[in-house]
């Protein structure tokens, strides 16, 4: 049976000599696997280059409850991204990201307000020209309400510490490492506040930006089994200088 649904590009890996696996995140299905034929060849009705990370998708698609392959009847960039191809900066912040997302979202069925946070943000980041310094370190923050480790923001700007294993602000030192101290925690719940128009408020340094990417990456690990190691960060950090 054929369905409708929105999707973003995850992973594409060769299969074949002409043929690619892609994973999606769609709307209707959550994360899915697709076998697309044909993409490498010259006039491909679906070319490897509509596959590339956190492209946004209009697919039309086969689906069975199975847990297996499934195949697409027809696909288009919709809408086709008009800078993050091109632009330095936030081809690493997309590269960045879809490591991310790659790694925390893997649920098979349908989350409409996942998608449509990620869907909404990343079309915002491809409309946008100026103030996305604080862009991937907003997105880490905002995505944890939508992956169920939303920080708790009592007591909030009155707080010496954030306990990154608990997810709560406090007034006292908490046990191990795993924590934000002062002035950290400060800008940390600023963060919190920040919508994506006006996180460019929020004046950050690039080692305060370092800092807090290495806290979120940690917070990331600390609540999704099995995380892993981001390495795309690096090169992200590299390019914002």
């Amino acid at each position: 049976m054929l369905h409708k649904t929105r999707g973003i590009v995850f992973k594409t890996t060769d299969y074949g000599e002409t043929s690619v696996i892609v994973q999606v995140f769609t709307e209707k299905f959550g994360l899915q696997s697709y076998i697309i034929n044909g993409v490498k060849k010259t006039k491909a009705k679906i070319s490897r280059n509509m596959l590339q990370p956190l492209h946004l998708l209009d697919m039309v698609v086969y689906h069975k409850n199975t847990g297996s392959v499934q195949r697409v009847a027809e696909l288009k960039n919709s809408p086709a991204f008009q800078t993050i191809p091109y632009d330095v900066i936030k081809s690493s912040l997309a590269i960045f990201l879809n490591e991310v997302l790659y790694k925390a979202v893997r649920q098979q069925a349908a989350d409409e307000n996942l998608f449509g946070f990620v869907f909404n943000a990343i079309e915002w980041l491809d409309h946008q020209s100026v103030g996305l310094a604080n862009f991937h370190l907003l997105f880490l923050i905002q995505l944890t309400r939508y992956l169920g480790f939303y920080p708790d923001q009592n007591p909030g700007f009155t707080a010496d510490y954030f306990d990154m294993k608990n997810g709560v602000f406090t007034r006292y030192k908490p046990e191990g490492l795993s924590y934000l101290s002062p002035p950290h925690t400060q800008n940390f719940y600023r963060l919190l506040s920040c919508s994506f128009e006006n996180m460019h408020l929020l004046r950050l340094t690039n080692d305060d930006r370092r800092y807090y990417i290495q806290k979120l990456l940690e917070y990331y690990t600390l609540h999704i089994e099995g995380f892993g190691n981001i390495r795309s960060h690096e090169v992200l950090e590299e390019v914002l200088g």
